[in-house]
């Protein structure tokens, strides 16, 4: 009998065996992975994905697993979720990094349009979720609208010039200058729309530069077109509202809406006069959903 229970116990080990992860549980990590790099799809619609989503939350060991996976790619993972699916971002060393720079080079290798391109994205955000309590809901959905957007970034352009006249601060830096303060000089200066022979919106425009970041927020899953109205109206998407509440402790952010000019969630702006709140320093060349290293 001693003999018997001593062959029984590898047999009793065997369970820890086929624990060990096999190539089967790390193809389907992998593609997890793969449908949280395709931010369109809703989980809904495909049920592998439902199933791979189901199965993070519930089996521990794969969800390690599927977090390795990201990370090795260079990917952080904000949220597993039916709402979000698995919503990820890319680490500043990630192949999968946007940089400003080559995401306006597109459209102009000209440096103050890669930093109005910056600002562009950057008060959508801050137009989109214009409160800590908007951010910290899970069910808040922002709209903006292209003119919304503009009219609210001159605004806070106006705010920023009458600041710096009343500190007395020098009215024509270099406009390569980073921060809020430059930012404002280079953006009064450019149409709001400019047009084409047949009546297009130039790229070049404040509102082309606004339309191409609601373009591409739209392609990458963070925003849903739901209009032509003043210029395009969007609304956010779970996606997005996770990327900005990663995003949201920026200075930029901050400071654009420190100025005072208040957004309302119908895609247009409320002008109100700023309170008296201590400067905050700009991180330069900051915008979302970009990483600014690279971009030259």
């Amino acid at each position: 009998m001693t003999e018997h229970v001593d062959r029984s116990e590898p047999e009793a080990a065997a369970p820890s065996a086929t624990a060990a992860v096999t190539p089967a549980d790390a193809a389907d990590a992998a593609r997890l992975v793969a449908f949280g790099l395709q931010p369109k799809l809703q989980p809904a619609r495909d049920q592998e994905y439902t199933d791979l989503l189901r199965r993070y939350r519930e089996d521990p060991p794969f969800a390690r697993l599927a977090d390795a996976v990201a990370a090795g790619l260079g990917l952080v993972v904000l949220e597993v979720s039916p709402r979000a699916g698995m919503a990820v971002t890319a680490a500043e060393d990630s192949v999968f990094a946007v940089r400003m720079g080559d995401y306006a080079r597109r459209t102009s290798a000209d440096g103050s349009d890669r930093f109005l391109h910056g600002l562009a994205h950057l008060a959508v955000a801050a137009m989109a979720f214009p409160r800590p309590e908007d951010l910290a809901d899970d069910g808040y959905i922002g709209r903006v609208t292209v003119n919304g957007v503009d009219a609210f970034v001159r605004q806070a352009c106006r705010r920023l010039e009458e600041r710096a006249d009343e500190q007395g601060e020098n009215t024509d830096p270099a406009t390569d200058a980073p921060g809020l303060e430059a930012a404002w000089r280079i953006w009064v200066r450019r149409s709001a729309t400019g047009a084409t022979k047949d009546a297009r919106r130039l790229a070049g425009s404040t509102t082309g530069i606004v339309g191409k970041a609601a373009a591409f927020l739209t392609d990458s899953g963070f925003l849903q077109r739901t209009g032509d109205d003043n210029g395009g109206t969007y609304r956010t998407t779970a996606r997005y509202h996770l990327q900005v509440r990663d995003m949201a402790g920026s200075a930029a952010m901050a400071e654009l809406l420190e100025l005072g000019v208040v957004p309302v969630t119908d895609g247009t702006a409320t002008l109100l006069p700023a309170e008296e709140t201590d400067d905050l320093e700009l991180v330069a060349d900051a915008g979302l959903p970009f990483h600014s290293a690279g971009a030259s």
